[in-house]
């Protein structure tokens, strides 16, 4: 079984600040050790449960956070996002049996959430065919369209219950609970990799015993919103031809997902233009 291994940094263990998670701050250096250490917990939980290849795909900031010279052999990784076609999921095709999230957050607006936000801090939510979706839920999608299901995720409670909510009975490891945006009982990295390693174990024994969640598909074509935290980022935005806008939000529509995802990410340059 071919597995790909999204992560993100937000949810991984013991992030609570956004220094945590930017490069530019020396606490940054620290939270990739443990970026790569939850990686691992998947990789080897998912080996456990029957996975004969991985691939884990560098999600957050430039994809260029986990340390390759740390990470588990039997893995490939794949890194840098900018150029790539598929960013958090980048690789993702019909040829893998199942997708873990690692490290992920709750989406943007979320009560308890350890810094929610969806896809960027320029958003405050997005939506697919008029439903709300996080990270989870356009990642999901994507896979969807190539019959691939979420297995499990990894975060903190709000984005574990946010993403089973919307993608159904997938794996859960909860490795903090948070109390705000910035604030959460964290449990200790022994802990959550054991938490982790268990439940992608778990996943692994649930596909191969098709108790699996189904893959979440998205009717298309697709239908995809986007409201955006300032009116001039909805102004570059809005050059996108054939978009509508409807005061800091506008939609678009395409003809599968993986045309909405391509374009959500042109989107989101667009939007961020000076």
């Amino acid at each position: 079984m071919k597995i790909l291994i999204s992560c993100d940094m937000e949810g991984i263990t013991g992030v609570t600040s956004w220094d945590h998670v930017d490069p530019s701050h020396p606490e940054y250096q620290r939270f990739r050790h443990l970026m790569t250490g939850d990686a691992n917990a998947a990789i080897e939980g998912a080996i456990s449960g029957g996975a004969t290849e991985i691939v884990v795909t560098d999600g957050h900031w430039n994809g260029q956070n986990i340390l390759l010279e740390e990470l588990d052999k039997r893995a490939k990784l794949n890194t840098g996002l900018g150029t790539s076609r598929f960013s958090m999921m980048q690789g993702i095709d019909s040829s893998f049996a199942g997708v873990l999230f690692i490290g992920y957050h709750a989406r943007a607006c979320s009560q308890n959430g350890i810094l929610d936000h969806t896809w960027s801090r320029n958003f405050n939510n997005v939506w697919l065919n008029d439903e709300l979706v996080g990270e989870y839920g356009l990642n999901a999608a994507l896979a969807g369209s190539f019959d691939v299901p979420v297995l499990m995720i990894s975060g903190d409670q709000t984005a574990c219950r946010q993403a089973e909510d919307l993608l159904g009975k997938l794996g859960k490891a909860e490795v903090k609970y948070a109390t705000g945006r910035h604030s959460a009982n964290c449990l200790t990295p022994a802990t959550t990799h054991e938490l982790i390693h268990n439940t992608a174990r778990v996943a692994l024994q649930n596909l191969k015993n098709n108790v699996a969640p189904t893959p979440y598909k998205v009717k298309t074509p697709v239908k995809v919103s986007i409201e955006l935290a300032t009116s001039d980022m909805a102004d570059r935005a809005g050059r996108l031809p054939g978009s509508q806008r409807d005061g800091n939000t506008f939609s678009f529509s395409s003809p599968d997902m993986s045309t909405a995802y391509t374009t959500f990410r042109a989107v989101a340059g667009l939007a961020t233009l000076q």
